[in-house]
């Protein structure tokens, strides 16, 4: 008896080969990884990828940043174009809405020369609206695009222990995922793309708003003639616990391995956390969202790039209050 001959319709046609390709990526298992952006972030990331034995091509716009993953044996591109050239599975990391759209639409970026089937996660914290776009453009080129922001900083992306927070298809979502748990120890599925954004954004802006909150709260204990050390440790013991106070605190000296005991050096740039305050206050606006504290809070941190704060750790709020008397 002859066997059955199984005809599917297009679009059966193409969510089976949706399948297959989920399928292959998620069994392609240590096959070259492109990774672009080597700042702060970047740099560890890539580096947890290669201690998981994973070849790594990569780029990033200032060379010497690739040098000592050459050393690694890693491969070093010209452009974003040719790591999509070498690799179908890319991550991005950089900073900021207009870079991620020079890497990924610029004339040597990555869809220019990205092949069918490709996995691009994006885990830059941008204009969600931006990811859709950038989404968009990928599927027309026949690959898949995912927003990917992280949260936990510098330490967590040394220590492989990031936040990752995933906008995009779902059924991609374990082949991100395999990559993802690399370098984080929190890997969650938002929704479609652009969520992922929105959770960074949210998480942002609180964050803002909690270390300035602890900043205020420290600098008042300081003059009203408590022990930094002392008043940190009741904190931490109270209701008035968080992050900023028992993790990162501000207050040079209060604890160390943190940006306050390293003159504000390295950890979350001011600049940065200006700008994804800027992106809450977008998304505020468009949604029609009351974020009065999120706006006190951006206001703040410009005024601090505005005063010769921009390159340093944004916990520098408490050495700014203690210098600005009359805000």
């Amino acid at each position: 008896m002859a066997a059955a001959v199984v005809r599917r319709g297009p679009a059966g046609w193409w969510r089976w080969h949706r399948r297959v390709m989920v399928c292959s990526r998620t069994m392609a298992s240590k096959t070259p990884v492109g990774f672009i952006g080597l700042g702060n972030m970047g740099n560890p990331m890539a580096k947890n990828l290669v201690k998981h034995g994973y070849p790594v091509i990569v780029y990033d716009v200032f060379p010497e940043a690739c040098k000592e993953f050459q050393d690694l044996g890693a491969q070093v591109t010209e452009s974003p174009a040719d790591v999509a050239e070498r690799a179908d599975r890319i991550i991005t990391m950089l900073p900021s809405s207009p870079h991620a759209k020079e890497v990924y639409t610029g004339g040597n970026g990555i869809l220019k020369k990205v092949k069918k089937g490709s996995l691009l996660i994006d885990s830059s914290t941008i204009d969600p609206a931006v990811s859709k776009e950038l989404a968009k453009a990928a599927e027309n080129t026949g690959a898949v695009f995912m927003d990917a922001p992280v949260s936990g900083g510098v330490g967590a992306a040394r220590a492989g222990n990031l936040t990752f927070m995933v906008g995009g298809v779902e059924q991609e979502f374990n082949a991100a995922k395999e990559l993802l748990t690399c370098m984080g120890s929190n890997v969650v599925y938002c929704g479609e793309v652009g969520t992922g954004q929105a959770a960074k954004i949210c998480n942002n802006m609180l964050l803002a708003i909690s270390m300035i909150g602890t900043a205020e709260a420290m600098n008042l204990g300081i003059r009203l003639g408590l022990d930094p050390k002392l008043l940190a440790k009741i904190l931490n013991m109270s209701s008035g616990r968080c992050w900023s106070s028992d993790t990162y605190n501000p207050v040079p000296g209060v604890m160390e391995g943190v940006p306050s005991s390293n003159n504000y050096q390295g950890g979350f740039g001011t600049t940065l956390m200006a700008k994804d305050l800027g992106l809450a206050q977008i998304s505020a606006t468009n949604t029609k969202t009351p974020v009065p504290l999120g706006s006190q809070a951006h206001q703040i941190y410009r005024m601090m790039c505005a005063k010769g704060y921009a390159m340093k750790d944004f916990s520098a709020v408490f050495q700014f209050l203690r210098e600005e008397e009359s805000l």
